[in-house]
């Protein structure tokens, strides 16, 4: 989210009530040396379901390239808090360490296609990874594209690139300052000559080629000048686009204008014979199914096959006229299973039943079926033959998480990559005909990953369930004292939490500090079940989990109080600004990062509408008095004393808009909460995260982790 505030005591949910919010930031305490901007309030309330909910600052909104003012406020904001953190110890020395730890070469997976292998690399430090091609496993490499070249501030990134089948076109997709926007173009791969295709306003779209001619993708239609990024997305379009033709020419293959709310993806099999079209309405993994069959001259013409969104849904892989799925149809950790499309009416037959493990992909490669899945947030895979028989577990031999596993029927090859805390990424190739494992690139670090411990624990929440919880350090650090603690989740949409390697954290651990990553409810780690667990009228439980961590690190002396900071990204900022408010006296400081912060109105812009599944819906009754009791934009507690404060946004997140973290911040700095600090850091075209490139990553978190560092008392030293 793809990541609000009553000042006062708790809310109550009366027909009479009224939700104020502060007006000024005037008044407010502030740190000595720190004087917060000036934040203008508007007498703006509106009235839901008899309850009276002021918004003073919901001009904080507008789009910062529209509104001037909004601008200036921002120019502002960021005017304090760099002053403020450049005046914090360490953070120079976080920022080297950080640049020591990303300086490595590091690769993607490969994606093989005609002989030739795809794949992303970068030498350590560059901004934006690489595309590479060889010839053969052992070729020569050849560069493809750098996107380096392609912006003086580093943050237009290659996203997605999808090789024709045989390897001689590629199509990729360009994101521009960290938008959801993406430009698609096509490439020679042989001469390296960009075609003069290029293919404007697609977003949440798959690239999918039929055949070497041409490909499908997912688009909008084009927003309202100055509206691209806060415009709801509504009447997503199947196109299919031949090469060498304008995109005016595109054929619309699907969609559904009465139903604007649904999006549609499409896959093409890899023998090129069925196109799945597979629709949803929302986040929740509910999908419906059509199928298109292919050939010389497609027709387009759509076939239901699985209809109503009720279940999860995802294409494994096609021969012929059989299809493979996983589902959690009578499965909640789901299953797999084969559609024979051969006779008048599909007919579905069980291949794999579920298994006490959550199932997070299955995969085709040769005759062999890859299936992987989450035990207790940890990675295992297994191979099986088409038929669903067991031919043998692939060893990973370490907690961390697999990815990959991509392949063709037919073809014995594939490559997966492994990575934990400690361990950053390394590729490998896969046999499948003999079980065979060997490296394909392997990281030089800077580090020893021995150097560190990783356990796993778990501990009960409020209610007594037990919450897997993964707790990091460096073997030699002293924890008689309990150690500063970041303590990092994000319990939602179906998303599972698994060990990966981060350069920014390893800094804070090569500092000294405790890394914890709590597998609360919301998340997909125990398949739907965990998801529902955490979502809708039990969101509750997701901040109560969260919380039952942190005691449980000061508990189990692992930290202590006043040494544990919190942190968590688009709907983990939510979690991070609501557990703030609700247990302030928990944390002595929190990262809230591009978080979704005003319940009421997160359906209004962009992505937003998706998120009902997760958060319910503001116009119900019912969903938005559940809302108001964590919104973390109406909840925040004037007069009583607040940790340390740190927002991050960016002014051209278009997936969770910019205005919760400034609305969010600017009702805080105007509440009695004490005299730690509450700032806002905003980058320039950074967007929600992805594609950003690697000098902003050092420079942000250098920033971050200073504040955390020292509101923790976590020592920076060379």
């Amino acid at each position: 989210m793809r990541s609000a505030i009553l000042l006062g005591a708790a809310i109550m949910m009366a027909s009479s009530s009224s939700i104020a919010l502060a007006q000024s930031a005037a008044s407010a305490s502030a740190p000595a040396g720190l004087t917060y901007p000036k934040t203008k309030a508007v007498d703006v309330v509106d009235e839901q379901f008899g309850v009276k909910v002021a918004d003073p600052y919901r001009w904080l909104e507008d789009d910062v390239r529209v509104n001037a003012e909004v601008a200036e406020w921002v120019k502002s904001q960021n005017a304090v808090t760099d002053a403020y953190l450049e005046s914090l110890p360490g953070k120079q020395i976080l920022a080297d360490r950080m640049k020591k730890l990303f300086d490595y070469e590091r690769f993607g997976l490969p994606e093989k296609a005609g002989g030739y292998y795809f794949f992303n690399k970068n030498d350590g430090l560059q901004n934006q990874s690489v595309l590479y091609v060889r010839k053969g496993l052992d070729g020569a490499d050849r560069m493809l594209l750098d996107p380096n070249s392609w912006a003086k501030d580093g943050a237009t990134a290659l996203d997605s690139w999808v090789p024709s089948k045989n390897g001689k076109l590629l199509a990729y997709s360009i994101q521009d300052g960290g938008s959801d926007w993406r430009t698609i173009k096509v490439l020679d791969t042989a001469t390296g000559k960009v075609l003069a295709d290029e293919i404007k306003w697609a977003k949440f779209t798959n690239i999918s080629w039929v055949g070497n001619e041409g490909f499908l993708y997912s688009r909008f239609a084009e927003p309202k000048e100055g509206a691209a990024f806060q415009q709801l997305n509504y009447n997503q379009t199947v196109y299919f686009h031949k090469i060498g033709t304008p995109q005016s020419e595109d054929k619309a293959i699907y969609a559904t204008p009465d139903k604007p709310e649904y999006g549609h993806s499409a896959q093409v099999t890899h023998d090129g014979k069925w196109a799945v079209i597979t629709t949803s309405s929302g986040t929740d993994e509910k999908y419906e199914l059509h199928i298109m069959p292919l050939g010389k001259k497609p027709t387009w013409k759509a076939q239901p096959l699985v209809k109503g969104l009720e279940h999860d849904w995802g294409l494994i892989e096609g021969m012929g006229n059989i299809l493979w799925f996983t589902t959690n149809k009578d499965a909640p950790k789901l299953k797999v299973v084969r559609v024979d499309l051969s006779g008048k009416a599909p007919v579905f037959t069980d291949v794999i039943p579920e298994r006490a493990e959550t199932l997070s992909r299955a995969q085709i490669v040769g005759n062999r079926m890859i299936l992987s899945y989450i035990k207790d947030a940890k990675s295992m895979a297994l191979m099986t033959d088409l038929t669903g028989q067991p031919v043998q577990e692939i060893q990973l031999n370490a907690i961390g998480t697999a990815s990959g596993f991509s392949g063709t029927p037919g073809d014995a090859e594939t490559f997966y990559g492994f990575s934990s805390f400690n361990q950053p990424g390394a590729v490998y190739r896969f046999d499948s005909n003999s079980g065979a494992s060997t490296p394909f690139a392997e990281p030089k670090l800077s580090f020893n990953p021995q150097d560190f411990s990783i356990s796993q624990v778990f501990y009960p929440s409020k209610d007594g369930t037990k919450i897997p919880m993964f707790i990091v350090h460096k073997k030699d650090i002293d924890l008689s004292q309990g150690a500063p603690t970041l303590l990092y989740s994000y319990g939602g949409f179906n998303i599972s939490q698994t060990p990966t390697y981060s350069a920014t954290r390893m800094a804070w651990l090569q500092s000294g500090g405790v890394f914890a990553l709590a597998n609360i409810r919301g998340g997909g780690e125990y398949g739907k079940p965990w998801h529902d667990a955490g979502r809708l009228m039990n969101k509750q439980n997701v901040f109560d989990d969260f919380a039952a961590a942190a005691e449980y690190l000061i508990a189990s002396g692992i930290s202590a109080k006043g040494k544990i900071a919190i942190e968590g990204r688009s709907n983990g900022g939510l979690l991070v600004g609501a557990s703030l408010n609700q247990r302030p006296d928990l944390f002595a400081a929190g990262h809230a990062a591009v978080g979704v912060m005003d319940m009421v109105r997160f359906d209004r812009f962009t992505a937003g509408r998706y998120w009902v599944d997760d958060y319910g819906y503001p116009s119900k009754e019912a969903d938005f008095k559940k809302q108001m009791t964590y919104s973390p934009y109406h909840n925040i507690k004037s007069g009583v004393e607040y940790p340390a404060v740190i927002v991050s946004t960016a002014d051209t997140d278009d997936r969770v808009v910019p205005g919760h973290s400034f609305k969010y911040i600017a009702a805080l700095q105007a509440a009695e909460t004490g005299n730690k600090p509450k700032i806002i850091r905003i980058e320039s075209r950074a967007g929600h995260g992805s594609g950003k490139p690697t000098d902003k990553v050092i420079d942000e978190y250098s920033d971050i982790y200073a504040f955390l560092a020292k509101w923790t008392g976590l020592t920076l030293t060379e």
